[in-house]
């Protein structure tokens, strides 16, 4: 079995969605994790906020702050669906503490 480490995963949303369709969309990638064995240890929405620069003719989004316990092969399959996903307007997944 592959080890399991620990993930923080930054998500900007579209904020033309609506606090039941983001829940939905969190709860969505979210399940990508538990799914296959992970844990999501916390999940901190911080709201609607002013975006450093326009992202497709957008000047805020949604952020979304999880920690994460998951394996690589999952966090690879969580970073692939983010990438496709339409609501995402950007994310990063980093490992706390890794160079």
């Amino acid at each position: 079995m592959a080890e399991t480490r620990q993930y923080e995963l930054m998500l900007v949303l579209d904020p033309k969605l609506d606090e039941n369709e983001i829940q939905q969309v969190v709860d969505r990638f979210v399940g990508i994790i538990t799914e296959r064995g992970g844990e999501a240890v916390k999940v901190d929405h911080w709201g609607r906020r002013k975006l450093a620069y326009e992202i497709d003719h957008k000047h805020e989004g949604y952020y979304v702050l999880a920690d994460l316990k998951a394996d690589a092969d999952t966090v690879n399959e969580l970073d692939r669906v983010l990438k496709l996903a339409d609501e995402a307007m950007r994310h990063k997944i980093i490992r706390p503490g890794k160079d």
